[in-house]
């Protein structure tokens, strides 16, 4: 495989979401490759402003541990990205940022693997051999300013033209790309590392102190909490109907303290900080039952939640909206609409829970058959399609990986 540079809408930290996993893999198959991964660039100006220094005279460049072709940086940026000069200024900055890292680490014809709309400018500035942009939500529909969604379709729509292939993870994003992208789309849905969470069930490892905190039965949530998301309205009258029991939150916390505090003066709905991915399956087994109070709106239908395949993987009874992932396991997880069904379906989870069932054993087998070894085939054939199609050595139909699985 190529070098390549991974620009990503995230940080490289604890909490492992697709592009850490996809990084990861491919870094193992290919330990001669150079990978040089771009979290969230560091805000002048907010830093300063909040008096927070340490990000600005740390050294931006990391190593991944365990994984020594994986190079980690952050580019800088000053701010000011609605107005024209403050956005190109900072689209400079970052170019100048990677063209002198790639230079450092010898990189040559490298892929450009793009995740944020944002960085279409970078398509064109540094020699790549391919550009290939991954498509993990459909930000032009999620709750912002006017200005901003109609910047992001902008984005949106240059980087489906310009890019030599185009991944989506979820089947409602893949019929809204496809008319732009065409033959150059790709579904890959998100995977699991499925043995990770085998100790769940079995019952092996400490079970955290927070736990012995959370009334019984505890209805658990893993990711990130965020009322974008989140069915906030949901939680609380659910929280308000039940008479035992907790529903408990687990992930880095985006609520106003207003929306916390409204959930937590119900009694019965408990957070937690984010945890490393290490140390996921021992909050899990803490669980009776895996839940996903999502929005049915059109954003969080359009995502292909990762903790789906997680919680497949735990085997532990699953209770969600009919959100996208969720509803296509009508089997394996119980689907809920509205406050009254969604108590209901917790309940009987609970009984599932307590009286053992053959289904837990069924849930990890979809898990199995939903790996990240799997995605990431998937992946590098479209990598490779990405470079013939950049090379002129013809045209690819359009592949869809797991469109139903």
């Amino acid at each position: 495989m190529r070098d390549l540079i991974f620009v990503s809408m995230e940080d490289w930290d604890q909490q492992w979401r697709r592009n850490q996993f996809v990084c990861a893999e491919l870094a193992r198959r290919h330990p001669e490759a150079r990978i040089l991964f771009l979290g969230v660039a560091r805000n002048l100006t907010r830093h300063v402003a909040a008096l927070d220094f340490g990000p600005l005279v740390r050294s931006p460049v990391v190593k991944v541990p365990g994984f020594p072709n994986i190079t980690v940086s952050r580019a800088l940026r000053v701010g000011w990205e609605r107005w024209g000069a403050g956005a190109r200024l900072n689209e400079l900055i970052v170019r100048r940022h990677v063209r002198r890292l790639a230079s450092r680490l010898g990189m040559k014809r490298p892929i450009l693997w793009l995740n944020p709309h944002s960085a279409v400018h970078l398509v064109g500035q540094l020699d790549e051999s391919a550009v290939v942009y991954d498509i993990t939500d459909d930000w032009i529909s999620r709750p912002q300013p006017e200005w901003l969604a109609e910047q992001t379709r902008r984005q949106d729509m240059a980087l489906c033209e310009k890019a030599d292939a185009v991944i989506v993870c979820s089947e409602q994003l893949y019929q809204l790309k496809q008319p732009l992208a065409g033959e150059k789309l790709t579904l890959v849905p998100n995977g699991v590392e499925a043995e990770h969470y085998l100790s769940v069930l079995a019952g092996t490892g400490p079970l955290p102190l927070a736990a012995a905190k959370w009334p019984r039965p505890v209805y658990g949530y893993t990711g990130t909490i965020h009322p974008d998301r989140l069915d906030l309205d949901l939680v609380e009258a659910v929280a308000r109907r039940l008479t035992v029991g907790s529903m408990v939150f687990i992930g880095p916390d985006h609520l106003r303290p207003d929306q916390r505090r409204r959930l937590e003066a119900t009694s019965r709905v408990f957070f937690h900080d984010a945890v490393p991915y290490e140390q996921i399956p021992q909050f899990m087994r803490a669980f009776d039952v895996c839940m996903a109070p999502h929005k049915l709106t059109p954003f969080v239908q359009s995502l292909q939640p990762i903790k789906l395949w997680e919680y497949l993987a735990a085997g532990k009874p699953i209770v969600a909206t009919a959100v996208s992932g969720f509803r296509d396991h009508p089997g394996l997880v119980r689907l809920a609409t509205g406050c009254d069904e969604f108590c209901r379906m917790l309940i009987a989870a609970a009984q599932e829970a307590a009286e053992g069932s053959q289904l837990a054993a069924q849930r990890q087998a979809v898990a199995r058959q939903n790996s990240w070894t799997r995605r990431v085939d998937a992946i590098e054939e479209a990598l490779r399609r990405a470079v013939d199609r950049r090379m002129g050595l013809g045209k690819s139909t359009v592949v869809s990986e797991g469109a139903k699985v």
